[in-house]
């Protein structure tokens, strides 16, 4: 008893289709993969602009003179808040933002949190509880890889305090170019 024509000819349609899907899922990854690193690269231009650049410059050096009350404007912490929005959406890839970001990530946020609680102070003053919630879960979402990346025996807390002065250093010298 053989294979009639009929059978062989479903079970071919049936691997060209089975086929056919695994290409377009497969195109469809890296499509999003491509659109993914053009939008880190089109967000990373916008925030090495000179406009970013002189805020940047602005809020490293109000964080490192200790003047937290001056701290209104929340324009870079805003950037991490849609670039985590975008990121834990899944339209980002998480390791080319960390990558892209990961630095200024850890050193603002920690910066916005300490000494002085600045980013709970603006949850409390517009009694939202959510304000930059998208870049607090980023700054997890660093941290995670920074472990990852650095093995278990490395102090991460110790070296998030020597980046954030080093790149607050850095930042508050930002020439707009």
């Amino acid at each position: 008893m053989g294979i009639d024509s009929t059978t062989l000819a479903a079970a071919a349609a049936w691997a060209v289709a089975i086929g056919t899907v695994a290409l377009l899922w497969w195109q469809v990854r890296v499509s999003q993969h491509l659109n993914s690193a053009n939008a880190v690269m089109s967000l990373r231009e916008r925030f090495d602009s000179p406009a970013y650049r002189r805020r940047r410059k602005r809020l490293a050096e109000g964080l490192l003179l200790g003047r937290h009350e001056d701290i209104t404007n929340l324009e870079v912490a805003a950037f991490f808040e849609l670039v985590g929005s975008l990121t834990h959406s899944g339209v980002l890839n998480r390791k080319l933002v960390w990558e892209a970001f990961g630095t200024w990530v850890s050193g603002y946020y920690t910066a916005l949190r300490t000494p002085v609680d600045v980013i709970g102070r603006a949850r409390e003053a517009s009694k939202d509880p959510l304000i930059m919630h998208e870049f607090e879960w980023l700054f997890g979402l660093v941290q995670k890889i920074d472990r990852k990346m650095l093995g278990p025996e490395f102090d991460i807390a110790q070296s998030t305090q020597q980046e954030v002065s080093l790149m607050l250093r850095r930042e508050a010298v930002l020439e707009p170019e």
